[in-house]
């Protein structure tokens, strides 16, 4: 509404409340920020649950059903916004075909932290674990790959990417972005994930290491940990 005010109906509102008009349009735009970061936050979250829903369908489901399934959830939410989120992370509803995910291969100079979370993965408090997995996406734009970290605790998404590959700049790059998220307070969190190579790669180790995070991993084959965040 106050986007729509003239300024002289803007002077003349802010000389009755008592205050000035500078000070109304400071208010104005730190009640904007918080807005656009809250639903930048809660868009990141319906993202994630978009995909998976995808994923349980095979990638055959599109904006109405993933909707339907959303809502069944819990989730208030327009098949509109979903339609608008699934173009954003380049998601559509498609008939399922096979096919075959190039396997990894371990790079013997790569580093492998032990299990610090035991499958104890909400231990009661935000930033204590944080997980992370890497999501194979089926659309009609070609394969691309998602990667993101969600906080345990909250279960909110911090940071993710997609993108047409599934080298280990997608991982440090979601991963850069939920730490920003947290505004870089962030020392002493796990991070879980399983053996990846993207995971377990020298960008990686260096970016924790930077941010004062601790890695951690589950055992070869175990799929609890990908479960999660996925």
């Amino acid at each position: 509404m106050a986007m729509e005010c003239a300024d002289t109906e803007i002077t003349r509102m802010t000389r009755l409340l008592g205050v000035s008009t500078s000070g109304y349009y400071e208010h104005h735009k730190r009640s904007t920020a918080t807005e656009l970061t809250s639903r930048r936050q809660r868009r990141a979250d319906l993202a994630v649950k978009i995909v998976d829903f995808h994923r349980a369908s095979d990638g055959v489901y599109g904006a109405p059903r993933i909707t339907a399934d959303l809502r069944a959830a819990g989730e208030v939410v327009t098949e509109k916004t979903v339609a608008k989120v699934m173009a954003e992370i380049g998601l559509s509803g498609i008939s399922p075909r096979t096919f075959h995910m190039a396997t990894t291969v371990v790079d013997p100079n790569a580093s492998f932290p032990p299990d610090l979370v035991q499958r104890k993965f909400d231990q009661g408090r935000i930033d204590v674990v944080w997980t992370s997995d890497i999501t194979y996406l089926t659309c009609g734009e070609g394969d691309m790959y998602l990667c993101a970290f969600k906080d345990e605790h909250s279960k909110k998404a911090l940071g993710w990417g997609v993108d047409d590959h599934m080298r280990t700049e997608l991982v440090t790059d979601a991963l850069e972005q939920a730490v920003a998220a947290r505004g870089g307070k962030c020392e002493g969190t796990i991070v879980h994930s399983d053996r990846g190579v993207q995971y377990t790669a020298n960008a990686m180790e260096s970016t924790c290491t930077r941010h004062g995070l601790r890695r951690s991993m589950g055992r070869t084959g175990v799929c609890w940990d990908k479960g999660l965040v996925s």
